[in-house]
Parts: structure tokens; C-alpha cells; sequence
């Protein structure tokens, strides 16, 4: 396993393309650490990338200069590899963030990372991802904070449950109308417990892909089991946070805010 240094004047020490999982018969999965100068530990936040659970790459962001932000913070950040829906149907996915939440874990005190100290930012399909890995992880998969962007939270009551061509249909394996338990289980909404992390959803008002009403039941049923929930609508914002008035960036630092709120 090898580490690639970036050089200066890039003010994050990365280590890119690092190896974390080689499931039999895909691709290895690769993960890159972007850790701030000095001693450390860090907390780390995992950035969980979206695209219908059928495109995306972990070097995609949405804000150009997340990784820039977060590290001026003093956060590590991760950005993770999982197999898309047409590689291997769930639970693929989320076996593969609980072996980069694992891997970063057992490799904590070399790479500079508070192992106490695990956040995940998941955007869309890969927010859901997020959101189950940190409602199910214990021990060395647990996750301490969540921060999604227009995330689903209920694949069970997707509009077109007779259509297997859909991207929840062809994550989970066939039409949904057919794999509602499947469903649920897959769904943040339905994994909800008392122990639950802290979580920010940050959503746009005007999003028509994942309706800004996903955030707000959501909220709602985390509080109802007495675990924080923080809502930052996006004022005219649709999915992807299209024709929001805000730069993105400030939604970045709101994450920041969020996260030095919680974890520290």
C-alpha cells in the first residue's frame, strides 16, 4: 500500500489512490485522505459522492474547493469509492463504506486521524449511503456525525414502484414494488434509533428530484427518537443545489460550523 504525497504549494497533505477494499471479482477499491499540516489526531469527514447510485466518482464535489474548506477547519477528509448499482446491487454499497470507515479506523494514529472523531457528508444516493452507514455502524464502522445534501430518506415510497428500469429499482435489484422490506431496510427513515449521530440536512426548497418534504419527515422522525437534527433549507435551490442564491462554499462552512458543534 503506497502513498503518493501531493507537493506544496497545495495546502493539504494527501494521500492519494490509497487501496481499502478488493472485493472478490470488482475493481479494488481506492480511497484519497486529504489530512491538514501538523500533528494531529483529526477528525475526518467522508465524502460520500451521489449520481443515482448509477454515476459519480469520488473525485467529484460540488463545491470546487471542499477539500480546501474543510482542511482550513482542521478536518481531515476521505473521499470514498463504493460500487455502482450496475457493478453490484445493494448491500454492496454500503459493505464498501463500512470497509473505508474501517480502514481509515485501523490506520488512524498514522494517518494523523482521532479514530473518536468520524463524520460522513453524503450528496443525493450517496447521502442515503451516508446516512444507513452511520445509523448501522458500531465499533470500528461507527460514524459520529452526518451531513447530508439532498439525500433520500425513503426508497420504500418512490413514485414508479412497478418499474424496474429506475435507479432505486436497479440499486436494490428489481421493481420496489417487489422489495419493499428490501426497501426499508435501505432507508435511512427506517433505520432510526435512539443512539443515533447527530445530523445536518442541508436541502434545497425547490428540489424536484428529492422533494425538500424528505428532509423535513426525516428531521422529524430523528427528533421524535431524541436525536439532534439540524435542517438548513436552501432557499429556491433545486437538486444539486441549482439555482440556489447562496455560494455553496457557505454551505460547506455551515457543514464546518455543524461539525465543530458536535465533535468537538
Amino acid at each position: 500500500m503506497t502513498f503518493h504525497p501531493v507537493p506544496e504549494p497545495r495546502p493539504t497533505l494527501t494521500h492519494a489512490g490509497c487501496v481499502v477494499s478488493t472485493p472478490l471479482g470488482y475493481r479494488p477499491l481506492h480511497l484519497d485522505l486529504h489530512v491538514p499540516p501538523g500533528d494531529g489526531p483529526f477528525p475526518v469527514v467522508l465524502w460520500v459522492h451521489g449520481g443515482g447510485w448509477m454515476t459519480g466518482s469520488r473525485v467529484w464535489t460540488v463545491d470546487p474547493l471542499f477539500h480546501e474548506r474543510m482542511v482550513a477547519r482542521g478536518y481531515a477528509v476521505a473521499d470514498v469509492d463504493y460500487r455502482l448499482a450496475l457493478e453490484a446491487t445493494y448491500p454492496a454499497q454500503q459493505a464498501d463504506l463500512e470497509a473505508a470507515v474501517r480502514w481509515l479506523r485501523h490506520h488512524a494514529a498514522a494517518l494523523r486521524l482521532d479514530p473518536a472523531r468520524f463524520a460522513a457528508l453524503g450528496e443525493s444516493a450517496g447521502g442515503q449511503l451516508a446516512a444507513v452507514a452511520a445509523l448501522t455502524g458500531t465499533g470500528d464502522t461507527a460514524i459520529q456525525a452526518v451531513i447530508l445534501w439532498y439525500a433520500p430518506a425513503d426508497l420504500s415510497t418512490v413514485p414508479h414502484q412497478d418499474d424496474p428500469f429506475m435507479f432505486p429499482a436497479i440499486l436494490l435489484g428489481g421493481p420496489l414494488e417487489e422489495r419493499q422490506t428490501f426497501a426499508r431496510l435501505a432507508s435511512p427513515l427506517h433505520n432510526i434509533h435512539p443512539a443515533a449521530p447527530p445530523f445536518l440536512l442541508v436541502h434545497g426548497t425547490d428540489d424536484e428530484t428529492v422533494p425538500f418534504a424528505e428532509a423535513t419527515g426525516f428531521a422529524e422522525a430523528l427528533r421524535a427518537q431524541g436525536v439532534r437534527c439540524d435542517v438548513l433549507p436552501v432557499e429556491g435551490a433545486g437538486h444539486v443545489f441549482t439555482g440556489a442564491t447562496v455560494e455553496v462554499g457557505n454551505l460547506t462552512e455551515a457543514g464546518a460550523d455543524f461539525l465543530d458543534d458536535v465533535l468537538r
